[in-house]
Formats: structure tokens, C-alpha cells, sequence
């Protein structure tokens, strides 16, 4: 973990890497830092020809004027994001942006969270807890190397379990098994919040829908402005369109259109290989002039 004193505006004071493939940054970013709340999110452009990419706030510190983002290097941005050094600048950050999380004290409460997902859960989590909700947290990954934030989430949780697909840690196979076991076994929850992969938040939807069970994701759907004026970030609720920048992240589960969802997030899937492809054979352009 590398540390500095932040002197300039969106300035990375800090970075982590969580795991082979998810890296931590702390942005030095005080009127973000006094105003966000659970649930919310910034859009940023690491250089001035950057792409704009969303990530979730996963923590702040208003003392130090910080706010902390995890993400997973899958594509151009991100790694280019992840390339970034303690001292280096952030070129454009826009937030906190979308509504924050409805947070009341609902009960009992369940948080299901797989991969990089986690970092979105986590402050969910943390502010169902301080509101007074029984808290059961249900952690997956593919294997027990993927997982972030694990002793984070269990401090915030009355009850914590994990999964992983291979059984290298806690209970062979996905959340929604666990889940399933916990409704069957009458562990009621007035709510359940899911956030991760689209599958999984879709497994989740489908797994409390016969219960009635009031459930809340958090879409992850395209964003370019963040503002709801392009229109990348739509999808289908309840038959009506709504735009997930200014109208989300958080939906009712069981009225979101998952299938439309996924295949939207796979639009652009041939252009991220062909830019990787483009990347791994001849270099990465150089960016430091935006610096």
C-alpha cells in the first residue's frame, strides 16, 4: 500500500492491489467526499482522451476529503486507470451521481455480493448496519483468491457466509444456493439487496420472486454522461424505459429486464477485443502528455 499527502485536486493519495485482477485508489476529491451517500457513484476520464467509465464510491472519508474506488482491470480503461501511480492526477471526476440507497431500518436484511461487486455492497451494507438492520451478508466468487472487502463486510454483518463455484472456500456453489437454504429454513428478510454480475443479481431476483420478497440490485447498464441526457444507460423497468445515471443504479428486482440488460452490456464487446488485441500487439499509446 503506497500513501502521500494530497496537494491538488483529484489527486490518487493512496493504492492497493485486492487481488490478481482488482486494484483499490483513494482520489483526493473533498466536495464528493462531503456529499456522497450509500449507493452512489462518480464518472471518470483518467487522461483527456480517455474513455468515461462509472465506478462506485466505496468509501469516504470526509475529514481527509477522500472518496475510495475498487474496480477489476477487464478492459482498455480500466487498466489504463490501474496504471496510475500514487501522486498522479485523475483528469476529469464528476459525482456523487444517481440516488442514493433507500437506507431505513427495514429488519432483517440480506446482502448478496459477488466479485468486484462487494465494493458496491460494502457501503450498503455498513449503513443497513448502522441503521439498526440484522444484517446477513452472502459472499461469492469463483475461487477464494477473487474475494475483496471479506473482513470489511463481516464487521458490518450480524451473519456472513461465502461461496466460491470450485469449493476453495466456504460452501460449494453460488449465493442464491445459500440464500434458498436461509428463506427455506423460515429466515424471512424484509428486504434483500443484490449487486454483482447481471446473472447473479437475476438468480437472486428469481430466487426471492416466489416469496414476494422485496429485492433491490444496482445496474451497472453503459453510462457516458451520467447525467440521463444520451440515453446509453437505459433499461427496461416495469415495461418503461428509465435511465439508470439519474433514475437508479437501484431498481426493484423483479421488474427489471435482465435479459435486455445483458444483452446490451454485450454491445460493444467486439470492439473491447479488438482494442485489446490492438493493445497486446502494439503497445499502448502513450498518454503521458495528458498527465
Amino acid at each position: 500500500m503506497q500513501e502521500n499527502t494530497p496537494t491538488q485536486q483529484y489527486q490518487i493519495t493512496q493504492k492497493q492491489k485486492l487481488n490478481p485482477q482488482v486494484k483499490l485508489i483513494a482520489i483526493y476529491a473533498p466536495d464528493i467526499a462531503q456529499k456522497a451517500q450509500a449507493g452512489q457513484f462518480v464518472i471518470l476520464k483518467t487522461h483527456a482522451n480517455s474513455e468515461r467509465i462509472p465506478l462506485t464510491i466505496a468509501t469516504w472519508d470526509k475529514t481527509k476529503g477522500t472518496i475510495t474506488l475498487i474496480f477489476q482491470e477487464v478492459g482498455f480503461s480500466t487498466i489504463e486507470l490501474g496504471e496510475l501511480r500514487v501522486g498522479d492526477k485523475i483528469q476529469n471526476l464528476a459525482g456523487p451521481l444517481g440516488n442514493p440507497s433507500d437506507i431505513k431500518n427495514y429488519g432483517k436484511v440480506a446482502v448478496v455480493c459477488g466479485g468486484v461487486g462487494t465494493a458496491a455492497a460494502y457501503p450498503i451494507a455498513k449503513t443497513l448496519n448502522e441503521a439498526g438492520n440484522k444484517v446477513t451478508t452472502i459472499m461469492g466468487a469463483r475461487n477464494k483468491d477473487l474475494f475483496i472487502l471479506e473482513d470489511e463486510m463481516k464487521a458490518v454483518s450480524d451473519q456472513f457466509y461465502i461461496t466460491t463455484d470450485d469449493g476453495s472456500k466456504g460452501q460449494k456453489g453460488f449465493v442464491t444456493d445459500v440464500l434458498k437454504t436461509l428463506i427455506a429454513q423460515s429466515s424471512s428478510f424484509n428486504v434483500v439487496y443484490a449487486v454483482g454480475p447481471p446473472m447473479m443479481m437475476n438468480a437472486v431476483s428469481e430466487a426471492t420472486r416466489p416469496q414476494n420478497i422485496k429485492t433491490i440490485v444496482s445496474l451497472n447498464p453503459i453510462m457516458v454522461d451520467g447525467m440521463g441526457m444520451c440515453g446509453a444507460c437505459r433499461v427496461s423497468v416495469a415495461d418503461k424505459i428509465r435511465f439508470a445515471c439519474v433514475e437508479g443504479p437501484e431498481f426493484d428486482a423483479h421488474q427489471v429486464n435482465f435479459k435486455e440488460l445483458i444483452l446490451r452490456l454485450r454491445s460493444y464487446s467486439n470492439e473491447e477485443k479488438l482494442t485489446s488485441q490492438i493493445t497486446e500487439n502494439f503497445g499502448r499509446p502513450c498518454t503521458c502528455h495528458n498527465q
